[in-house]
């Protein structure tokens, strides 16, 4: 048996599936969102070391609760 017709072979003589990862991938609209996010949270953490109780939460609440989950499951 050459080395190039050596394979996997599981039963009943057919070739085994091979074991695959599960990847996410992301697009550009993902990438965009996750901009948003990030930019969200910079921002709130900035509103919040001057001392802004209302605006600073809002942002951070939208960045992490909204934006980044968001950015993970948009196709």
């Amino acid at each position: 048996m050459k080395s190039s017709e050596r394979t996997r072979k599981g039963a009943h003589g057919r070739k085994a599936k091979e074991a695959t990862s599960d990847t996410i991938a992301f697009s550009t609209k993902s990438y965009w969102i996750f901009g948003a996010a990030f930019a969200s949270i910079i921002v709130g953490f900035i509103m919040l070391s001057t001392g802004s109780i209302t605006l600073a939460p809002i942002l951070l609440v939208a960045g992490y609760c909204v934006l980044v989950p968001l950015a993970i499951f948009v196709k």
